[in-house]
């Protein structure tokens, strides 16, 4: 897999680059130490992931937005000190795949990242926990699509990305390109959406998800 590596802090690069190399699964194809740079990197290599590091300059999360929008099929990956959930959130939305903390020891780098591509969502345990609290607090409509009676279909991570895409009035091929997978496939999880949310089309199921769009 073809890796774009930005952080403003050489040595962590490097350290990045040494961890990847001698996994032998992953090729460093390109560095940057800015967030322009790391947009130019990207457009000009069309890495398969994109290693990005927040608070570099000119802003890790810019050039996530720039980057996920111009290159669907890269997968981005934050990586940050930062535990603030703030961040987290603003990663996401920026169209992050994952969010890693530089604690993150270098030899468990290749695993997440390989769940990243496998379209799994890379997040530190600790997180997660937090993220879940926080969408049960404040997002009572998640809730409704998510009842706990024994037994109820629920939706799977997958499900809820292409859910999401919905939400952004992505196509089926927009959809696909995003997720590196078939419009079939695609088609397949809408398809599985509607019936377990018990809607008749898409535009219902957004509906649910967001009540004002």
């Amino acid at each position: 897999m073809r890796v774009l590596v930005a952080d403003d802090h050489a040595p962590t690069r490097e350290d990045i680059a040494a961890a990847l190399g001698q996994d032998g699964g992953f090729e460093v194809i390109a560095t940057a130490e800015d967030a322009p740079g790391a947009v130019d990197a990207a457009l000009r290599e069309q890495p398969d992931l994109a290693l990005l590091d927040v608070n570099m300059p000119g802003s890790g999360l810019a050039a996530a937005w720039e980057i996920t929008a111009r290159l669907p099929s890269t997968r981005v990956v934050m990586l940050t000190i930062s535990r603030d959930d703030s961040h987290v959130f603003a990663a996401l939305r920026a169209g992050a795949a994952g969010y890693l903390l530089k604690d993150t020891e270098t030899e468990r780098l290749p695993s997440a990242l390989r769940d990243v591509m496998a379209g799994e969502a890379a997040l530190p345990v600790t997180l997660v926990t937090r993220l879940v609290e926080e969408f049960r607090d404040r997002a009572p409509r998640r809730r409704a699509l998510m009842p706990s009676r024994e037994g109820e279909p629920r939706l799977t991570s997958r499900e809820w990305e292409v859910l999401e895409l919905m939400r952004r009035k992505m196509t089926t091929a927009q959809i696909a390109r995003t997720l590196v997978v078939s419009p079939a496939t695609v088609r397949s999880h809408v398809a599985a959406i509607l019936r377990k949310l018990r809607v008749a089309d898409r535009e219902a199921a957004v509906r649910l998800l967001d009540p004002d769009s």
